[in-house]
């Protein structure tokens, strides 16, 4: 089963920025739409940003437009999602995906990571 791999979580202080980063395997995730969802502590996983395979088009949760922004580099197989202004309720586990269109981002996506924990403190 191919895997996707995020880094860059981590802990930081409420008002801070970090920058979460998805590698893919194989090229052809080149040609794939890509997102980032979260999941916190008892609570279901949920949408968080998606992009088109052409970087052309994106789509953010109401709950993160104007602080979050994902972005991609097919050279590199890589998205990115960088976080800005960061709250106490964006911790969680965050999760990047990967499927046919932007219409197939969701949580029945095709392709997954394992997660990487972001905590923002007070």
């Amino acid at each position: 089963q191919v895997q996707l791999v995020e880094s860059g979580g981590g802990w930081v202080q409420a008002g801070g920025s970090l920058r979460l980063s998805c590698a893919a395997p194989e090229r052809t995730f080149t040609t794939y739409a890509r997102g980032w969802f979260r999941q916190a502590p008892g609570k279901e996983r949920e949408f968080v940003a998606a992009i088109t395979r052409n970087g052309a088009g994106t789509r953010y949760a109401d709950s993160v437009k104007g602080r979050f922004t994902i972005s991609r580099d097919n050279a590199k197989n890589t998205v990115y999602l960088q976080m800005n202004s960061l709250k106490p309720e964006d911790t969680a586990v965050y999760y990047c995906a990967a499927d046919q269109t932007l219409a197939d981002i969701s949580t029945m996506s095709k392709y997954w990571g394992q997660g990487t924990q972001v905590t923002v403190s007070s």
